[in-house]
């Protein structure tokens, strides 16, 4: 450890994010947070162009500056507050929801939008205060907060598979294995393989360096043979790095949609995209959490109020900042991956997002190619739950003869490991319930819908087995609440609420 290290990790700002006690380094944490920043970055590039509307939204240049504002200061406050390493950003599919459904389907402008996204913020940091929402994530088995954790690595892998050209659409098929005949295959490819070399050979900050490496890899293929469209950025240096931030969009929101629309849509808007933050934190929570071990063999989270509130308020924030709804990222695994524990993970990716508002073109360098392997590793990490580890101890008893009353002498001997199935799976409830979440997450492209599926079908199967009443009722209203949330395109259509 260098000079500088450990007198940082002596100090009162080392103290209070408790490296040693977590098992963790100053440096390791560093490489950890520009881990998670650069493979969650896309969405400094990605949420202006979906709030955008294809020209007819909001206007790049002020979106990206409230993105990295958002990310930025809540990533910093989540490091800050709970000493664990989540981080923040504008959620992508919630982003859509604002842009595609409120906006170009329902008719609210951006404001009106956006002031919703502040309500169901301020519903969601209301029950964090109140302890309900806590409480939720404690009533839901074990076994389906597993089934989470599994269900988002798939999402996670298929996000990566997909956005890196490496899986297809498939001709007769739904999707395919793409040939490996094309540049962004081959880079995604040679970036598998640094990726996994690293992490074989066990290189700390693997998944970082392979990025690194993968874009350099890509960018000399580009100049070499003109893979990607100069329009887009990747693989090519800018020519223009310097930008100044444009914060007009800060505080352009209002609460005008309850009289724009129907009082009963804006609600029913509102909800849907409460539900989608709330269960969607819980699933990232939870997901990460196990992987980084702040998840106790019951299941439960220490302090978990801590990073609630924190992600509550940014969703309000997220909208307040015209950014949409900004949520705990599951990205923060790749962080975790690489050995991050602690908050200063979150700090240095949150410190990472304010220089891109002005030098935003750089990290559009990165191709979606080589962000790709560092998912699926991430992905395979997040599966990883399903894989208990049980260490028996075997008790050998020595009696001494002779003697009335036989005086044992124990020694202990340690069992080979034995590798158990996480998910009892022959448990009709939790087991048809966590197929279901598995299932539908990455076949749905959706971490709520998953979730919202899984829940349903668990409760609907206690209640024909007659074991209702050991259901939690907060298992049941979460239940009852997704059949809403499920039901409302169809009450929508039939009753012409929009």
């Amino acid at each position: 450890m260098s000079d500088f290290a450990a007198t940082f990790e002596r100090s009162v700002v080392g103290r209070r994010f408790a490296f040693r006690d977590s098992g963790t380094t100053l440096a390791r944490d560093t490489v950890a947070g520009m881990t998670t920043f650069i493979v969650m970055s896309y969405i400094i590039f990605v949420n202006p162009l979906i709030l955008g509307l294809n020209g007819e939204g909001l206007p790049f240049a002020p979106v990206l500056t409230s993105t990295c504002l958002v990310a930025g200061v809540m990533t910093i406050l989540m490091g800050l507050y709970t000493n664990k390493a989540y981080a923040i950003a504008p959620g992508l599919g919630l982003n859509a929801v604002v842009a595609f459904t409120l906006v170009a389907q329902a008719g609210l402008s951006f404001p009106e939008a956006m002031g919703l996204v502040v309500v169901e913020g301020l519903a969601v940091t209301l029950l964090v205060l109140v302890g309900l929402r806590e409480a939720i994530m404690n009533a839901i088995p074990l076994e389906l907060k597993k089934a989470i954790a599994i269900g988002i690595g798939l999402f996670i892998a298929f996000i990566g598979l997909t956005t890196s050209g490496l899986v297809v659409r498939g001709d007769g098929t739904i999707v395919d294995l793409a040939p490996f005949t094309t540049w962004p295959v081959i880079i995604t490819v040679v970036g598998l393989v640094i990726t996994v070399g690293l992490r074989a050979i066990g290189f700390p900050g693997d998944l970082f360096v392979g990025i690194i490496l993968t874009t350099v890899f890509a960018t000399i293929v580009n100049y070499a043979a003109d893979v990607y469209p100069e329009e887009t950025g990747w693989a090519r240096w800018p020519s223009d790095i310097f930008d100044t931030p444009d914060f007009s969009l800060v505080g352009e929101f209002s609460f005008d949609a309850f009289t724009t629309l129907p009082f009963v849509a804006a609600v029913a808007f509102a909800f849907s995209l409460f539900l989608a933050d709330f269960f969607d934190t819980m699933g990232t929570l939870v997901g990460v959490g196990r992987q980084a071990g702040y998840v106790d063999q019951e299941g439960q989270m220490p302090d978990i109020q801590r990073p609630l509130l924190v992600d509550s308020v940014a969703a309000a924030a997220g909208g307040a900042a015209s950014a949409s709804s900004a949520t705990t990222y599951i990205e923060s695994a790749s962080g975790v991956a690489v050995g991050g524990r602690t908050g200063w993970v979150s700090v240095v990716t949150g410190f990472l997002f304010f220089p891109f508002m002005f030098l935003a073109p750089i990290i559009g360098m990165v191709p979606p190619q080589a962000t790709a392997p560092a998912l699926i590793i991430v992905a395979w990490l997040m599966i990883s739950v399903l894989t208990e580890v049980e260490e028996e101890a075997e008790i050998v008893e020595t009696g001494r003869v002779g003697e009335e009353a036989t005086t044992a002498e124990v020694t202990e001997t340690t069992r080979p490991r034995r590798y158990l199935a996480g998910i009892n799976f022959h448990d009709l409830a939790l087991g048809l319930a966590a197929a279901i979440i598995i299932m539908f997450m990455p076949f749905s492209f959706s971490i709520t819908d998953g979730i919202a599926a899984g829940f349903i079908v668990y409760v609907l199967v206690r209640a024909f087995q007659g074991a209702w009443n050991t259901v939690s009722p907060l298992m049941w209203g979460s239940a009852i609440a997704f059949a809403i949330y499920f039901a409302i395109p169809m009450l929508q259509q039939e009753f012409d609420w929009i």
